[in-house]
């Protein structure tokens, strides 16, 4: 079950001066940023400035060498890495983790596998209530696809589907776990200009439907820009701006160092 938020006005997610060092490397300086329930926030920045880094931290893959990330309030530096879905995050990566052999629902259902517990001695014991599980989780599945526009590939192997069919998979398969926070990581990166307008589309409905709130990593500007009620830009591992997209957009920082020198 997705977590709460402590206080009617407090951000869903909060990062407050967080640092990240591998080795000799400080891959993020003191960052901070806060998210608001039901924004969708946009996060930009050149290659390199750290914002999957951030990402990796929030999902406990990085450890934090300094600062706090929460959670409606609650540290997420003491949870151990499996412990983040039952929290209410989901994500997706840069590169696609479908499952190319299994069937669209199957790989959707893998998102909600730990609503049935998984104990193997439960199986064997109670067969009958694992079975009144997995059918509840299918049902629950196939309304997150009917509601993505794919309940008829449910049953088609996920591998078959073409390119940007597969990027929806992936928000279906987040979906499906309930969260409070649903983190996308550049998830119009290879989609064509009309694929990306669709997608934009969707997450937008995403937010309306399921509630939730979203950040996402995004190259892909005029998604950013369309999409996004707030933008925070990342440079060199240390913020460098944030606003509203027509804000971020006219700022003379993120204009010479990300969006191209103005003339």
């Amino acid at each position: 079950m997705a977590v709460q938020a402590a206080e009617e006005n407090s951000p869903v997610l909060a990062v407050d001066k967080v640092d990240v060092r591998f080795g000799g490397i400080h891959a993020l300086r003191g960052v901070s940023l806060n998210v608001r329930e039901g924004e969708i926030c946009g996060l930009i920045g050149p290659n390199g400035a750290g914002k999957t880094t951030l990402f990796n931290c929030i999902t406990r893959l990085n450890t934090v060498t300094a600062g706090a990330i929460r959670l409606n309030g609650q540290a997420l530096e003491p949870l151990p890495p499996r412990q983040i879905i039952r929290m209410g995050i989901a994500r997706t990566f840069q590169n696609l983790g479908i499952y190319a052999g299994m069937t669209v629902l199957e790989n959707v259902m893998l998102g909600a596998h730990h609503f049935s517990g998984g104990r193997f001695i439960d199986a064997l014991l109670r067969p009958g209530r694992s079975r009144r599980i997995e059918q509840e989780l299918k049902a629950r599945c196939a309304d997150v696809l009917a509601d993505l526009g794919l309940g008829d590939v449910a049953n088609v192997l996920a591998g078959s589907l073409p390119y940007a069919t597969q990027k929806r998979i992936e928000i279906a398969r987040a979906l499906a776990s309930r969260p409070a926070l649903l983190l996308l990581d550049e998830p119009a990166g290879g989609l064509t200009h009309g694929e990306v307008a669709e997608f934009g589309d969707m997450v937008a409905r995403v937010r309306e439907t399921y509630g939730v709130t979203v950040l996402l990593i995004e190259h892909h500007m005029g998604l950013v820009m369309g999409l996004c009620d707030r933008v925070e830009v990342f440079h060199l591992g240390q913020n460098l701006a944030s606003g509203k997209p027509e804000e971020v957009r006219a700022n003379p920082a993120v204009i010479n160092a990300y969006l191209g020198k103005s003339r």
